[in-house]
């Protein structure tokens, strides 16, 4: 169907920087070598009167005052202005205090439809988007065992609480995808239940995942997870909308993660992980249990989806999770995500963000430098360039 597609089209989008490029000298290669002049980049963008100011009036009234005017509303560029205040502290602890309302009003929503009570002075740490093996999902999961493997062995381990959150739905048929989610709620039981633990961290897995609910956990964020495999991602929107309140990115250089950083800085966000090159270059000798072994902590982790933790001793589906890691199947190789390889580095990542947060100005300053840059990332801006590169039309909107 696709090759069909790309046949009959006149256009072929990438959506993102790092997709085109992968479609052209990977993905569709040959197509590419007949139809050069089909190819192009537009990254998508989003909607920011729907992502900003219908769901954080707190923030948009910020942008306004400061700006003088709501032009922002129609040109999203106009935010690159506020950059002048980065280093105002009196404007970067009026951010703090949006945010931390915003962190007070999440709390009690997930108390009246989760049940789960959450620290709202914690790090809101949020994974919000598709369930799918290549999202990494079970990174962030197993960081959150072998958090409280550590808390576990030094109950007065110096660190920021920390509030995971994960909104997520699976594909009906995806068995893998809805192991990955039994296991995180597996975990946000074991963790919350635990009294010696559960004022640390805290894991919510959001029963029903929605636009509405999405609306209140956007704003609330302290730390977007955009964690996928490098060169898997096309774009992702969810990423832009992060930035676009003020949360910095806990990713790879993947999709329009590369974007983002080069928009607001790689000091401003936390890479991690191997990038394409990397991957493409040990495709073929990869082997995950030399990390599985090798890496303190890890192996213990990753053992929990077949000892006895959960009570999952006959869990098939986590036993095939498991032997997906470690041994593949005939369809394809060990930790084809790379999990395993990448996890030293997320978890290095993600002590550079407890550092990072507990300088508190620092880090709204980054927060601010994100969302001073998230202009590029407007829906205006994607819909002009679709109407002038591929449609050949006057644009009819601004950004």
């Amino acid at each position: 169907m696709a090759w069909l597609t790309i046949y009959g089209a006149h256009t072929i989008n990438g959506v993102a920087e790092l997709h085109t490029k992968l479609l052209k000298k990977e993905v569709l290669t040959d197509w590419f070598s007949v139809y050069p002049d089909k190819f192009k980049n537009i990254t998508n963008g989003i909607t920011h009167r729907s992502w900003l100011a219908f769901s954080n009036p707190e923030l948009s009234a910020l942008i306004t005052d400061l700006i003088g005017n709501n032009e922002w509303l129609i040109n999203l560029d106009k935010l690159k202005a506020l950059e002048k205040y980065k280093d105002n502290k009196e404007v970067l602890n009026m951010f703090l205090e949006v945010k931390q309302k915003k962190k007070n009003q999440l709390a009690l929503y997930i108390s009246e439809n989760e049940g789960i009570e959450i620290n709202p002075e914690s790090i809101f740490d949020i994974q919000i988007k598709r369930l799918h093996e290549y999202k990494r999902q079970l990174l962030n999961a197993f960081y959150i065992l072998y958090l409280y493997h550590k808390l576990k062995d030094d109950p007065e381990l110096d660190f920021v609480p920390r509030t995971f959150i994960f909104g997520a739905k699976a594909a009906p048929g995806y068995k893998r995808a809805k192991a990955i989610i039994k296991f995180i709620n597996d975990i946000s039981i074991l963790i919350n239940s635990d009294e010696k633990i559960n004022s640390k961290i805290k894991v919510v897995f959001i029963k029903n995942y929605n636009v509405s609910y999405a609306e209140k956990l956007f704003p609330a964020a302290d730390v977007s997870e955009q964690i996928s495999t490098a060169g898997k991602e096309a774009s992702g929107t969810g990423n832009m909308k992060f930035m676009l309140n003020g949360a910095p990115t806990l990713g790879t250089l993947d999709g329009a993660n590369i974007e983002i950083v080069e928009a607001s800085g790689a000091d401003n966000n936390f890479i991690f992980g191997a990038r394409v090159e990397e991957l493409k270059e040990i495709k073929d000798s990869y082997n995950p249990k030399d990390f599985y072994l090798k890496i303190p902590g890890l192996k213990k982790v990753v053992n929990t989806l077949i000892d006895n933790t959960f009570g999952n001793e006959k869990n098939k589906d986590f036993y095939e999770l498991y032997r997906s890691l470690l041994l593949g199947e005939d369809w394809h190789k060990p930790d084809n995500y790379y999990v395993l390889k990448d996890f030293n580095s997320y978890v290095e990542a993600q002590e550079r963000i407890d550092t990072a947060y507990r300088d508190r100005l620092g880090w709204a300053k980054k927060c601010w430098i994100n969302l001073c840059n998230a202009g590029h990332f407007s829906s205006g801006r994607a819909v002009n360039e679709y109407a002038e590169h591929i449609w050949n039309i006057k644009p009819a909107i601004t950004k």
